[in-house]
């Protein structure tokens, strides 16, 4: 990623459970350059199903990655921001995605249901990111309140929690 767009990340956030408590952890920004070094990033956290990444570059979309063993599952909150931003184009390649042909097209691309066993299911999720009104944080801040651990995200962001 350039340094403009490092820049321009507004958090980068791990999330796991052990033992049924959840932590939050920032994410140095240079293992968020593209999915497959976030993902292997993510794989050293412990955690009873994983560890959960999230990502909000620029107000503009956002990124979650969930490692689980060998397993990666990816969402992208608009699959139209691969055409500036290099984390969103390795999401849309890692999905084997062709790139967006049209810029109008704001759809999400990936796994919808991958945090589905955690409560947040595919109708949710999908619900949630047809509100234009919201930002990614915002968006976010309900995953992870949904999840259970929606205090420590807006800790971690520094949104004041509703």
């Amino acid at each position: 990623m350039t340094e403009e767009q490092l820049e321009a990340v507004d958090f980068a956030l791990a999330a796991y459970r052990e033992d049924g408590e959840w932590t939050v952890e920032e994410l140095a920004h240079d293992v968020i350059e593209d999915v497959e070094t976030l993902s292997h990033a993510l794989r050293r956290f412990p955690g009873d199903g994983g560890a959960v990444g999230m990502v909000a570059v620029d107000e503009d979309f956002f990124v979650i990655v969930r490692v689980a063993g060998a397993s990666t599952r990816i969402l992208l909150s608009d699959i139209t921001a691969a055409d500036e931003w290099e984390l969103a184009s390795s999401a849309v390649d890692f999905l084997g995605l062709p790139p967006p042909e049209d810029e109008d097209d704001q759809v999400p691309a990936g796994d919808l249901d991958l945090l589905g066993d955690l409560g947040m299911h595919a109708m949710d999720m999908g619900v949630l990111l047809d509100d234009v009104d919201l930002y990614p944080d915002e968006m976010l801040s309900d995953v992870a309140r949904r999840l259970g651990f929606g205090e420590l995200f807006d800790d971690a962001v520094g949104l004041t929690s509703a």
